[in-house]
């Protein structure tokens, strides 16, 4: 027998779950794409996407990935031949990193591990010592979706000054806009992008990439910047289709204005910033509890250095055995690991990855902790008593 027939909660780092009110915005016919209520749309998103990254300056639409958001933020800021600084904990520093290379840029990278945050002084150091001036930017992953390593970007950028170094501060934002504490320009990041299918809870189709006038004063030296990727025309356009260079993609803007109208004018952002605080904190404290020889373990073991989007755990040979059952037996869906381990490797199955983004409440969270633990019981895998009650504590505000 399966318990799994009924409701299924996804819990993968990206694409979160979709809230019901933004599925019906986006269940409607195709509009006009040239004048009316659309074009009235497309303009209001632009000061909402601008409040969640907490900008007053430059934000664009992309119809792609956070892969496409990569390829953007390069194209306009970089010519063929610069060098590029990557302080690396997780994959997706690697994918960026890959990105670059493809585009003629040169790479260096700064690698912290998979469990280790990026040490802002040895970022201010290597800028110290690039006393020509070489590293045109530094490449920071907010949060890295494989290990869930969280940089602390205010504290790079102080390095960076400290340094009297004039490289751009560019930021992926994929897994944290919308969920963890992100100030664009408190913190002064010149270049920062996210995709909507994650904080912003709309399906996956859609990147935004932000960026300030130091990062506009790049483009002018840039030499990769295309047609389609050059940001220029999508800022501030006087013709609508320039927003897209083409069609939009009209669902999925219909789909973000609701996902907005609840981040910024109903909760509010700050508010959905200590929302996702308070769950993650919640789950983290079960997973303590949890943690027993030969168990699972946190990937990320300073508190400081977590994520309150995404979490990766450590569960040595059983964590595919653990996401297996959760999926067939109650429903739910967690994410696989990623990067940890070769594929293929023995060792790639002892991970696994708890999404906590977006559409996620109290009860939710309660949900996926109780589903993980009857996993653990059922496995007979060794886990500590206590969890679900370490989480309920933290979630009531004791």
């Amino acid at each position: 027998m399966t318990l799994a027939n009924g409701p299924q909660t996804l819990a993968i780092p990206g694409p979160s779950i979709i809230p019901d009110r933004v599925l019906r915005a986006m269940h409607r016919p195709s509009p006009n794409i040239y004048q009316g209520p659309l074009v009235d749309l497309t303009h209001s998103l632009i000061p909402d996407l601008k409040a969640v990254a907490q900008t007053a300056h430059n934000a664009t639409i992309y119809i792609g990935n956070g892969h496409a958001s990569w390829e953007a933020s390069l194209a306009n800021t970089h010519a063929r031949g610069d060098l590029v600084l990557v302080p690396r904990t997780g994959s997706f520093a690697d994918g960026w990193a890959e990105v670059a290379r493809c585009m003629g840029i040169r790479v260096e990278m700064l690698d912290f591990g998979n469990r280790t945050a990026m040490d802002p002084a040895a970022i201010g150091q290597r800028l110290r010592d690039d006393k020509a001036h070489e590293i045109k930017s530094v490449l920071c992953v907010h949060v890295d979706t494989s290990s869930s390593l969280k940089a602390d970007l205010k504290a790079i950028r102080a390095e960076m000054d400290a340094a009297g170094h004039p490289a751009l501060l560019q930021a992926d934002c994929m897994a944290s806009l919308g969920c963890d504490e992100m100030r664009m320009d408190d913190w002064g990041v010149d270049v920062a992008f996210a995709g909507c299918q994650k904080g912003l809870m709309t399906p996956a189709g859609m990147a935004f990439v932000f960026y300030n006038d130091r990062a506009a004063a790049a483009r002018d030296r840039s030499d990769l910047a295309t047609f389609y990727w050059d940001w220029r025309p999508r800022t501030n356009p006087e013709v609508y289709f320039r927003y897209f260079q083409g069609t939009g993609p009209t669902h999925h803007l219909f789909g973000l204005r609701e996902a907005l109208d609840m981040i910024v004018h109903e909760e509010g952002v700050e508010n959905v910033w200590a929302r996702h605080a308070t769950l993650a904190g919640a789950l983290h404290a079960a997973f303590e509890a949890w943690e027993a020889p030969g168990g699972l373990e946190l990937n990320v073991r300073n508190p400081a250095h977590r994520s309150n989007a995404v979490t990766s755990v450590r569960l040595p040979e059983h964590g595919t055995r653990l996401r297996t059952w959760v999926e067939k037996q109650v429903g739910l869906t967690l994410g696989i690991g990623l990067g940890m381990a070769p594929m293929g490797d023995p060792a790639w199955d002892g991970f696994f990855r708890v999404g906590h983004m977006g559409h996620v409440s109290g009860h939710s969270m309660m949900g996926t902790l109780g589903a993980i633990e009857a996993g653990l019981a059922a496995l007979d895998l060794p886990y500590g008593q206590g969890g679900l009650a370490a989480a309920a504590k933290r979630i009531a505000g004791r």
